[in-house]
């Protein structure tokens, strides 16, 4: 396999030889059947070196990218976004519009291009670049079980809630805390794992801080698998979502903001949850109903 012209690490060193052979006295022609290059190449390597350089100089490779292409946007275009962009400080989905209004012919993607060259664009490099896994179908209990944290209270007295819902039965777990963490989380749902009457398969939960990698890594200890939702997409935990705010209208707002009230309550309003109460999802089962149809020892 031949090695490209850009990345033949040999080739300045070449160069440079081939310009010393012609300074001390090869003719240019000589040079080029000696080194197998063309006579224009060894005459262009010689005019890259000043005549009054006899030092050795070695020649680096050009980039072969070019200078232009054909169909590139008019400098006044160019020119006529920049300033759209420094006057009005909007995207490029904004100077688009004014610059269709003013009769400039220019899509959309090339203005993105033309803000992204400039170092104009508000994305920012280092920002992390996320990848999903494929969502799993709820179709059985623990396929798909969502955990989320309630935070309630002042920076002086701060309480949270771990929350947790089997998507397919709406089975629901939670667990009033003083404070949150990644080990915190990976307790909790592992606690959950242990009381729940069926076996966890899939963790889903947004990127807060308390479900990092290291979160992660716990679970997949315990054969779970952890996945993320879309970042500002908290559509992807709805059905726990919804449960988050069910449990403080019908529980959390009827207790004194104390912890040990809340460990004594909570629990007592999850049995009411997960056997009593009906619920419109699940054709107006309760979470133990619709257990008992796929979990037949529940």
């Amino acid at each position: 396999m031949t090695m490209s012209y850009s990345k033949n690490p040999n080739l300045p060193k070449v160069r440079a030889d081939a310009v010393k052979m012609v300074r001390s006295g090869c003719s240019t022609r000589e040079v080029a059947r000696h080194f197998g290059y063309t006579h224009s190449a060894v005459v262009k390597w010689c005019q890259k070196v000043p005549l009054n350089t006899y030092q050795y100089r070695i020649i680096q490779t050009e980039s072969s990218r070019p200078k232009h292409h054909p169909k590139e946007l008019n400098e006044k275009i160019v020119e006529q976004i920049l300033e759209y962009r420094y006057n009005t400080g909007r995207g490029a989905d904004f100077i688009h519009f004014l610059l269709k209004r003013d009769g400039v012919d220019v899509s959309l993607s090339s203005v993105k291009r033309t803000l992204s060259r400039h170092g104009l664009t508000k994305y920012s490099r280092w920002k992390k670049w996320h990848q999903y896994s494929p969502r799993p179908l709820p179709e059985l209990p623990g396929l798909l079980v969502e955990a989320d944290t309630i935070h309630d209270g002042y920076v002086d007295h701060q309480l949270y809630i771990y929350t947790l819902l089997d998507v397919h039965s709406r089975w629901a777990y939670a667990q009033p805390t003083i404070r949150i963490s990644a080990a915190g989380s990976a307790q909790f749902v592992l606690k959950a794992k242990t009381i729940a009457p069926f076996s966890f398969q899939t963790i889903q939960t947004d990127h807060g801080q308390e479900f990092s990698k290291w979160f992660t890594k716990k679970l997949t200890e315990q054969d779970v698998a952890h996945r993320h939702s879309r970042v500002r997409t908290p559509n992807d935990n709805a059905h726990l979502e919804r449960f988050n705010r069910t449990i403080q209208e019908e529980c959390i707002c009827r207790l004194p903001r104390k912890l040990a009230v809340w460990r004594r309550e909570i629990p007592s309003y999850l049995n009411y949850y997960n056997t009593e109460r009906p619920h419109m999802g699940i054709d107006w089962l309760t979470p133990a109903e619709k257990l008992a149809k796929v979990v037949p020892s529940y």
